[in-house]
């Protein structure tokens, strides 16, 4: 066991050494991506599209169209027949650059050293039933992740000259194939994205083998930056394989790269002026994700966000509301509950990683009780995504464990965006819905709700998976429903997202549809939901005794590790500290509901989850 021991910690160490000499993309490396993607586009005969090139944390390098003067336009579809009017289905009026963009970001933000993502791997685990098209089965492990990275984030940055991220991207994750990683030395660098046929939607068919127009010229462009083959083609989730692309090199027609005209480089309002750049270092403050030094966590290797000049962008502090002198989080409190989470994670097997026994790579949130950003840290080699979506997480926990929920979703009315394309029905709807399952005072009790049982109530069907079933009260009806059109999750923040299409920086409160939080100082801080409602595992609320005090949420390599690592970090963090922080009473949590004769599910943890022990049942009990 010590033999076993030493050697995790030596791999431990090599990862952690190679996340921070990471290699980046140049200016040539840009050209030679873009003029590859453009051999294959016109070995098939078409040059009327757009191709974009990002770094690890989501800066723009290039985005280029071979016609400028004539990008065309995408249109959102699943490729259900769901007409307009319903979410984003249907929606034609965004330049292919948009759908481009949020690719690239898609392959970048998914991928990390141990796994290589791409948008069709995303296809697969955002639908109704994983594998999709098995019937009575639950949907993806990533259920909801396109709607995180959203242009109206407090989180993610914005703006077109390089610099730190995380960054935003105009559509959130896609789910189109056609949206790839690039590495270098076995260490993701960044991502490319392309959009030429027009079409911004998902696989539904995974049996089958597609020429997807986009991912050929998608995987054309990242000959040189291949990810190690480990880590594209053999990560499992819930015991089946997850698809990296339908197509390789074989598949290919062109011979060379196409000379790149430098004028074609186009300029995205927001996100890049005309021409193209140098990528930025992952882990060095330019990037704006890096080594936290053992400073703030002296008991963990933490990296954290830097603010571009050497700061910690959220380092540990008081809760706001309440505030620590009136029960609320302490900063000594939340840095103790991030570190006790990513002990765990250090620890813990990681799902969706290579090599096996590797140790899980997650983003740990801690939020106050009216969602004000407390602390944020990371693993070295945590996918970038989680980031922004483990946020999200600690946020939904919390806003849902409110007795002021009913209220707050009953005030937002119907909204018209684009007579007869594009609204929103007043979020009562949902409310509605809600109270017809659980009971008449649904959201405005106090229940302690985790992300995974919000999660459930956000379902196309309820239970989850089980055709013919009515939808969730936080979804749409099944007729109506896809990726593109979810339900609550996308109503809140739809009207952010239209707002947000002509580059705008976002609001300081964030996503705008929820009340703003109480602050200390002038004003008042982000709104509820400021990055957005997230709707699979891996958040829970944090309480002192029966008081609703915070929440923390988790992201990165697996959803019932994510689940796993924010409850027991945070019971743990209760057991050292001594100082009634710790998880809602037990009659107080979701699970002792009863939701149609169902009581939502609050975690699940792994079985045997740590690489060094053979304890299960961690999370029982507690």
């Amino acid at each position: 066991m010590r033999l076993i021991t030493a050697l995790w910690f030596v791999l431990a160490v090599a990862c952690d050494a190679r996340a921070q000499t990471a290699p980046s993309l140049t200016v040539a490396d840009v050209d030679k991506i873009i003029g590859q993607a453009l051999g294959e586009a016109a070995a098939r005969g078409t040059n009327n599209g757009a191709i974009a090139v990002v770094d690890r944390v989501g800066n723009v390098l290039g985005v280029y169209a071979p016609n400028p003067a004539n990008i065309p336009l995408l249109t959102i579809t699943s490729g259900r027949g769901i007409p307009a009017n319903n979410g984003l289905e249907a929606v034609n009026i965004l330049p292919a650059t948009y759908g481009a963009l949020a690719k690239a970001i898609t392959g970048a933000y998914l991928s990390s050293s141990g796994n290589a993502f791409t948008t069709r791997t995303a296809s697969q685990i955002v639908q109704e039933h994983f594998n999709p098209g098995e019937k009575n089965t639950p949907s993806g492990p990533l259920f909801g992740v396109q709607f995180s990275q959203l242009p109206c984030s407090d989180l993610a940055r914005f703006g077109e000259a390089p610099g730190i991220g995380p960054r935003r991207s105009p559509l959130g994750l896609s789910a189109d194939p056609g949206g790839v990683p690039l590495y270098k030395d076995g260490q993701v660098v960044g991502g490319v994205g392309v959009l030429f046929d027009g079409v911004y939607g998902l696989d539904l068919k995974i049996e089958d083998y597609d020429q997807n127009l986009d991912e050929l010229i998608a995987v054309a462009a990242q000959q040189g930056f291949e990810p190690p083959a480990d880590i594209a083609s053999r990560i499992t989730a819930d015991g089946k394989f997850l698809t990296y692309a339908d197509v390789d090199k074989r598949d290919l027609k062109s011979t060379a790269a196409v000379a790149v005209n430098p004028a074609n480089y186009v300029a995205v309002a927001g996100y890049t002026p005309a021409g193209r750049r140098a990528g930025a270092a992952f882990g060095t403050v330019g990037a704006g994700l890096r080594p936290e030094g053992r400073v703030e966590y002296p008991a963990v290797d933490a990296w954290v966000l830097d603010d571009g000049l050497g700061n910690n962008r959220y380092a540990p502090r008081n809760g706001l509301a309440p505030a620590a002198a009136n029960g609320g989080l302490a900063a000594a409190e939340v840095r103790t509950i991030v570190s006790e989470a990513l002990k765990v994670a250090f620890a813990a097997r990681a799902q969706i990683r290579r090599p096996l026994g590797s140790y899980a790579q997650v983003t740990v949130s801690v939020v106050d009780a009216e969602s004000n950003i407390l602390a944020v840290a990371r693993t070295p080699d945590a996918p970038v995504f989680g980031t922004d979506v483990s946020l999200q997480k600690a946020r939904t926990a919390v806003f849902a464990s409110r007795p002021t929920t009913t209220s707050e979703l009953r005030a937002v009315p119907a909204v018209t965006l684009i007579p007869g394309t594009l609204s929103t029905p007043p979020l009562a709807s949902y409310v509605d819905a809600a109270q017809a399952l659980l009971g008449p005072t649904a959201f405005a009790d106090g229940v302690a709700f985790s992300d995974r049982a919000i999660g459930l109530l956000a379902r196309p069907f309820y239970p989850d998976g089980i055709e013919k079933q009515p939808p969730g009260p936080l979804s749409k009806p099944y007729a109506v429903w896809s990726p593109f059109n979810d339900g609550l999750q996308l109503d809140l923040v739809l009207p952010d997202i239209v707002a947000r299409l002509d580059g705008s920086p976002p609001p300081p409160q964030g996503c705008t549809a929820l009340p703003r939080s109480a602050a200390a100082g002038p004003g008042p801080g982000p709104t509820r939901l400021a990055n957005g409602l997230q709707i699979f595992p891996g958040g829970v609320p944090i309480y002192r005794g029966s008081t609703l005090i915070g929440g923390v949420g988790v992201s990165g390599d697996g959803v019932d590790q994510d689940d796993m690592i924010s409850f027991l970090g945070l019971h743990n963090a209760g057991l050292a500290l001594n100082s009634g922080v710790g998880h809602a009473p037990k009659e107080r949590r979701a699970d002792t509901l009863d939701a149609a004769g169902l009581n939502p599910r609050y975690v699940q943890c792994p079985f045997t989850p740590f690489n060094t022990s053979r304890e299960q049942n961690v999370c029982s009990g507690k």
